[in-house]
């Protein structure tokens, strides 16, 4: 329990009693085509590479030239989805000038691997450092993505951990899977694969590479993968560090500080960045969150209907996944001809993440996770389980929903690092990745000390 001083600690105090204690549970798993073999599973860790062929690019290029532009409503930029005659202007340079095979190359800087857990051949890079100073400890790290990412999002940033420029920064051997039913990690055949699914899986996959203890990190469906895990083996997990916190069941402080804390802040240790974010309530944490969560209720209920669609129109694909790179990036976007998009990212880079998803035909099945996790309610057994290994979140102004210190307290226990951000939105790691890499840098030398 952690209990800071003043009313504030008082009132947590109180509330921090009704929380359920001990780990969370869970079997075994078979995810794969038919049942397990009685021989046991492959464990056999498998070097990956990507390819492409001309046949590949031929038949993308079809199916673009082929596609029927409508016209946007006049003076709508992004209010009503992707901005369709900005969305063909990227399409052209999708069409001309993006050069896959050159961003394939780009993708194999890493090493890639495959191996065979709970029926499924599971995607992850796994880098380790160069060079490391002598007397230097490598910190394990695994990185978990979301939707609808992928792990070409750390990119960016597993330079920043594993070659630090900086002498003082940790270094890291980082290890990025694709969840199940993303990028290139097989999709399961079977139903009920949800969060805590995919944390076994993973926890299964670290012990494959042989790391005992090890650092998590996580943003969006990340968040709740590397959650979970810190929840399942509390033990195993060193330290975790996420940037995307939304309350999962509010108690009475949330909603206490809900409202009264525009009146009386300090009680709530509410800043000025919680009170702009925050209030008025009703826009901030109804109206707003209701703008950009329709995409949401779809694929809660019937994500392989939108998913047939998507998967068989790269335009369509490309126009469902980037309009997520604009508004969740910063909801003033909405508002612009372009939608911002690229005033953050690069669309080599967005149409990358783009490519994984056609290239392999995976955007039903990732869509499908939000129905395995959100289609049996809110109440599962995780959202009552708080976290008690050493945690630190990084807030980002910008995200799709604003967690004040005090609420992310209410589930992570040991919250020993909160940073406010002073820029950034909901794909952090691919946006900030320096911010990001400083920050996750912070949280563990903090831990680290603590365990001496």
């Amino acid at each position: 329990m952690c209990v800071t001083g003043g009313a504030t600690g008082r009132l947590q105090k109180i509330v921090s009693l009704n929380h359920t204690s001990g780990l969370l549970k869970t079997g075994d798993g078979w995810w794969g085509v038919g049942g397990r073999p009685e021989a046991g599973e492959e464990t056999t860790i498998r070097p990956f590479h990507l390819s492409t062929s001309d046949e590949e690019l031929e038949d993308l290029h079809r199916r673009m030239d082929q596609t029927r532009p409508v016209p946007s409503l006049h003076n709508s930029q992004f209010n009503y989805g992707f901005n369709s005659e900005y969305l063909q202007k990227v399409i052209s340079y999708w069409r001309n000038n993006f050069d896959w095979r050159k961003q394939v190359e780009r993708i194999n800087q890493y090493p890639h691997f495959k191996t065979n857990i709970e029926g499924l051949d599971v995607h992850f890079v796994h880098v380790k450092p160069k060079s490391v100073p002598e007397g230097t400890k490598v910190i394990p790290l695994i990185m978990v993505h979301g939707w609808p990412g992928s792990f070409y999002e750390f990119y960016g940033l597993i330079p920043l951990l594993t070659e630090p420029s900086q002498p003082e920064r940790c270094v890291f051997e980082v290890v990025c899977p694709s969840i199940p039913g993303y990028g290139f990690s097989e999709a399961p055949h079977q139903k009920g694969f949800d969060s805590v699914c995919a944390a076994r899986v993973f926890h299964k996959l670290m012990k494959r590479l042989g790391f005992e203890h090890f650092y998590a990190h996580g943003g969006d469906w990340g968040w709740l993968v590397t959650t979970n895990m810190a929840q399942l083996e509390p033990k195993t997990v060193t330290g975790l560090h996420i940037n995307f916190a939304p309350p999962s069941k509010p108690g009475l402080l949330v909603t206490l500080s809900i409202l009264l804390g525009k009146t009386f802040p300090k009680l709530f240790g509410f800043t000025a960045m919680d009170l702009e974010r925050l209030y008025p309530a009703v826009q901030h944490l109804l109206a707003e969150p209701l703008l950009e969560s329709g995409y949401m209720h779809i694929q809660a209920t019937k994500p392989d209907t939108v998913g047939r669609a998507l998967n068989d129109s790269p335009v369509g694909l490309a126009a469902y996944i980037l309009e997520k790179f604009t508004t969740w990036t910063n909801k003033n976007f909405r508002n612009l001809d372009d939608g911002g998009l690229t005033r953050k990212f690069s669309l080599d880079d967005l149409l990358t993440n783009i490519m994984i998803y056609w290239t392999a035909g995976c955007i039903t099945s990732s869509m499908r996770f939000y129905k395995e996790n959100l289609s049996q309610g809110l109440n599962k057994p995780h959202t009552r389980i708080p976290v008690v290994v050493p945690s630190g979140y990084a807030c980002f102004p910008n995200e799709l929903m604003h967690t004040p210190e005090l609420w992310v307290r209410q589930k992570y226990q040991r919250l020993v690092s909160f940073t406010p951000m002073p820029r950034g939105g909901h794909f952090a790691a691919m946006e900030e990745p320096e911010l990001m890499a400083e920050d996750i840098n912070k949280f563990v030398q903090i831990v680290e000390r603590l365990k001496k």
